[in-house]
């Protein structure tokens, strides 16, 4: 598991996972989402880098969710400090460095600028 510290509300972090075309705005190997809804919820189906995904459990109270992409479950939480929040991702170790950089970012508020990308 890795975590990201940062100075934004979880509330501005936790809105920033839940609006599925906002992901491509911090996470840069992220170049496509399509999703049958705009929001996270679970049972949500689509395409992340036209790889299929499903969203498997949401709990907005608690600022969690857990998704499976390529038949690999991913784990996001978001959880408020008294000066910003701390953001966590539990994964296999091949998506830790591209999570932590999406991580940094997001808790950050730093959007995707021309060449940012990883890969592409």
């Amino acid at each position: 598991m890795i975590s990201a510290r940062g100075t934004r509300s979880a509330v501005e972090v936790w809105e920033d996972y839940a609006r599925i075309a906002r992901w491509t705005t911090w996470s840069p190997q992220l170049l496509r989402v399509r999703a049958g809804t705009g929001r996270i919820a679970t049972g949500t189906r689509g395409t992340v880098n036209f790889v299929p995904f499903t969203i498997t459990a949401v709990d907005e109270p608690a600022m969690t969710w857990t998704w499976r992409v390529a038949g690999i479950e991913l784990h996001h939480a978001v959880r408020a400090t008294p000066s910003g929040c701390v953001t966590t991702f539990d994964g296999p170790l091949p998506y830790l460095p591209f999570a932590w950089i999406a991580l940094r970012r997001l808790v950050s508020g730093r959007r995707q600028q021309p060449g940012d990308r990883l890969h592409g």
